[in-house]
């Protein structure tokens, strides 16, 4: 299982470092002979995708790595560090086109769009708005934090591209008043971006601060331990996520009279009908407390 997931995360990581590296020289390109800032904005953050990319796929393959002495808990965590690089590079990149485009609106330029610069990021926006529906869904079934940041790069690229678009327009269309518009669609689509790194680093450091999933993931594993005959009730469930993987962690209320030994085989029925009916769940610690006797 561990395998088949490995593989399919490489594999969908790879054809968007793939995707992007063909897209960062032809945007580049059209750029830069198309005399488009918006454009070759949209360049510089492809480039940045396909650094990300790379980075996904090595979080990914470590977070697959099982246990070992110094990593106890195995090396699951790999995959919200890789998704917090990404988003800190969102940012970064969305900086520096805000940056470029400020300088580019404060200086005259010379030259306008060339039209089939508009032709192209139409291509981009297609493209890249499929790669995110293709990806994103992989990393849905797969559980992947890593995999679901790189989705969301692919969707702020279209986003970026669609307003590129707009700003090129503009640009073309509006007279020699408008030929800001362009350098303006960049510092949309850095704001777009910007925004999207925010929310993805928010994501993956709540899950590296083993920060509580979805209720409904909780009150499934207490209902399933419920289930278990001699459990009274479950004084305390705590569950905190790495990498695809659940540790969960129950203090669980039986019968004060019974002995250690059944107690333990309680504790052990809880744990295997949990990891059965919740496969993604690794590991459950449980312990053992007497019920209050009415």
């Amino acid at each position: 299982m561990a395998g088949n997931r490995l593989e399919r995360s490489v594999k969908i990581t790879l054809l968007g470092l793939g995707v992007n590296i063909l897209l960062a020289a032809g945007k580049l390109t059209a750029g830069l002979f198309g005399h488009s800032y918006a454009l070759v904005a949209d360049a510089v953050e492809s480039v940045s995708d396909i650094f990300t990319s790379m980075v996904v796929w090595r979080g990914i393959v470590v977070a697959e790595e099982p246990a070992d002495a110094e990593h106890p808990y195995g090396h699951g965590k790999a995959e919200p560090i890789a998704a917090s690089i990404v988003s800190s590079i969102l940012l970064l990149a969305a900086t520096g086109i805000v940056f470029t485009a400020i300088h580019a609106i404060l200086t005259p330029r010379t030259s306008t769009p060339a039209k089939f610069t508009l032709f192209i990021l139409l291509v981009v926006v297609v493209v890249k708005e499929l790669l995110f529906r293709v990806v994103s869904n992989e990393a849905g079934n797969l559980d992947n934090t890593a995999i679901k940041a790189d989705a969301w790069h692919h969707r702020s690229d279209a986003l970026s591209s669609l307003a590129a678009v707009a700003g090129i327009a503009v640009t073309l269309y509006g007279g020699k008043f408008w030929q800001w518009a362009d350098a303006a669609a960049a510092m949309v689509a850095a704001g777009i971006i910007g925004l999207n790194g925010l929310n993805m680093l928010k994501n993956s450091l709540n899950e590296l601060m083993d920060a509580a999933p979805q209720p409904e993931v909780v009150n499934a594993i207490r209902k399933e331990a419920l289930a278990v005959q001699g459990v009274h009730d479950v004084e305390k469930c705590i569950v905190r996520k790495s990498g695809h993987r659940y540790w969960v962690e129950l203090h669980l209320e039986v019968p004060s009279q019974l002995t250690v030994k059944v107690g333990h085989e309680i504790a052990h029925a809880v744990k295997d009908r949990i990891r059965l009916q919740h496969p993604a769940v690794h590991d459950v610690l449980v312990h053992i407390e007497p019920a209050s006797d009415h």
